[in-house]
């Protein structure tokens, strides 16, 4: 199943911290329900709401199954779970270009992550208990008014927030705006009397597969912890805390823990390129297995204004729950929303979507990422196969509903 990587903090005396992961709870978790199946680039029939924030960039090429829905049975399975002016870090440049210090990486950008404890929280997303109390998380500056980036689910209708910097000094911060589309969220904080390390913001859609990475957070409550590792993966989709998909998701083998959440994965030149968001645990326990994932910064960056500034985001939304065709290159439709831009569209459940304005969709992620590189309102054609006919389908793209609800077949 999918929970918060929110963490308790740690309780005193001093001593390992307990090996769970709660919100506001200081007790082990009782044995968990069914569990919500999430399959990473598996080949199966899932559910898949697509939508997405207007971000341009490559198609994605993984698979979400919202809830286990659809799934066929097939393959190994996997569980997700989110964890809980700039000034440009000096990273030691007689090093070749590209190879990660982790040391010097680790002095430069300390200073600009924050620890985050949330009181009365209440997880709103689809992979916690919706328990209430106070937990951990963490975050970034990302200028010098006080600025904050962190992940939604780590402040999800939290009735106090407050943020720890690195020499001990705490805020209360006011939470000026949440995507839970996306599971960000902007954080502010008064800057007076404070010294502040804003981080700089890089580009995820120049991450490949073997770069080296770090991030900087609080597993299990130890603040500022460091881990390192390399992209294992570009372009995945995992679910948003309201239940639709991100797209162009980071996946890294870096240790994330809960309490990583809303905290910066770095490239080797210490740029911010994602926020710590959710990790595979196998269905065992909510901790690093060495499948970690991370929302990319192109899409934090491109809302970034609007939630400084307390506004809505607007993302696109087509309104198919579909999985990777079985036997043939392509997104299956399973079930098509009533009354949505699919539906209006003409699109019907048993129709393989195979192209995006003439661009290929191999699966249900590149459906998904070509739905991310639109806005509401915006026009596409999508290429329908339908038994042995071929159809062009002109839709015009909705507003994403608040939540996505479980279609079924």
């Amino acid at each position: 199943m999918s929970t918060s990587l929110f963490d308790p903090p740690p309780r005193e005396p001093a001593g390992d911290p307990p090996p769970w992961s709660s919100r506001g709870s200081s007790e082990p978790p009782a044995p968990e329900g069914p569990a919500r199946v999430r399959d990473v680039g598996r080949r199966s029939l899932a559910v898949l709401l697509v939508s997405a924030a207007a971000l341009g960039g490559v198609a994605g090429t993984g698979a979400l199954a919202l809830a286990g829905a659809f799934d066929d049975g097939g393959g190994a399975t996997s569980t997700t779970t989110p964890v809980s002016t700039t000034s440009t870090p000096t990273i030691d440049t007689s090093a070749p270009a590209g190879t990660l210090n982790p040391k010097a990486l680790y002095v430069a950008a300390a200073p600009g992550v924050v620890d985050i404890t949330s009181s009365g929280a209440t997880d709103q997303s689809p992979f916690g208990g919706g328990s209430q109390g106070t937990a951990t998380g963490t975050g970034f500056v990302v200028d010098r008014q006080g600025h904050i980036v962190t992940a939604a689910h780590v402040v999800d209708s939290a009735s106090k927030v407050t943020v720890t910097l690195q020499d001990g000094t705490t805020r209360t911060a006011r939470v000026l705006g949440i995507d839970d589309a996306t599971d960000v969220a902007v954080l502010s904080i008064n800057p007076s009397g404070l010294t502040l390390h804003p981080l700089t913001l890089g580009r995820s859609a120049n991450m490949t597969v073997g770069d080296s990475v770090a991030a900087i957070g609080d597993p299990f409550g130890y603040a500022r912890s460091l881990s390192t590792g390399i992209v294992s993966g570009i372009d995945r989709t995992i679910q948003a805390p309201n239940g639709f998909t991100v797209a162009h998701v980071i996946q890294t083998d870096a240790a994330l823990n809960p309490g990583n959440s809303g905290g910066p994965v770095f490239d080797a030149s210490g740029r911010v390129i994602g926020v710590a968001d959710q990790i595979a645990t196998g269905g065992s326990a909510d901790a690093n297995t060495g499948v970690g994932f991370a929302t990319p910064i192109d899409l934090v960056k491109a809302e970034l204004a609007d939630l400084e500034a307390g506004r809505d985001v607007s993302h696109a939304f087509l309104g198919v729950a579909t999985g990777t065709a079985a036997s043939t290159a392509g997104a299956a439709v399973g079930s098509v929303s009533s009354g949505s831009p699919a539906a209006s569209a003409g699109v019907r459940a048993g129709d393989t979507v195979v192209a995006v304005d003439g661009t290929a969709v191999s699966g249900s992620g590149d459906l998904v990422a070509a739905v991310a590189a639109h806005k509401p309102g915006d026009k596409v054609t999508l290429t329908v196969h339908r038994g042995s006919r071929t159809l062009k389908l002109d839709v015009t793209l909705g507003t994403q509903p608040t939540r996505a609800t479980t279609q079924s077949p």
